[in-house]
């Protein structure tokens, strides 16, 4: 039984409408970060708001809260992203996902994750949202 599709852009709406998402999450800074991109390397800004937030953050089916916490386990599980791990609690934070949130996904993936990819992203949880 084929699922009804969650699309919902085009070819001609998918940059516009996926760089609506990332400044929904991140801000401005994403702007910023696209004008700053060295011109040999603004394509990949362009891939990531076409293809990451156009194609896919635009989707139906999970709300944005549901996606940005499923991307900052996913990053955790990666290893080794701690930089972009860093901005997706930043993110979580801003669609209104609080650190206990995000604490409590990240202990649900540690059996499948591991003690390190953990810690590393309690690190990044705790040094973009410390402790009141």
């Amino acid at each position: 039984m084929p699922i009804e599709s969650q699309k919902t852009v085009d070819e001609e709406n998918r940059f516009d409408k996926g760089l609506a998402v990332q400044v929904r999450i991140f801000g401005d800074v994403i702007k910023k970060m696209q004008e700053s991109a060295p011109s040999n390397q603004k394509h990949i800004q362009e891939y990531l708001s076409t293809f990451c937030f156009g194609d896919l953050y635009t989707r139906g089916g999970l709300d944005l809260k549901t996606r940005e916490l499923l991307t900052l386990c996913i990053i955790t599980a990666l290893g080794g992203a701690e930089g972009q791990l860093k901005a997706h609690v930043q993110g979580n934070k801003n669609v209104g996902n609080d650190k206990g949130k995000l604490i409590a996904a990240i202990t649900y993936c540690l059996p499948y994750m591991g003690f390190p990819r953990t810690l590393n992203a309690l690190a990044c949880v705790n040094e973009i949202i410390p402790e009141n």
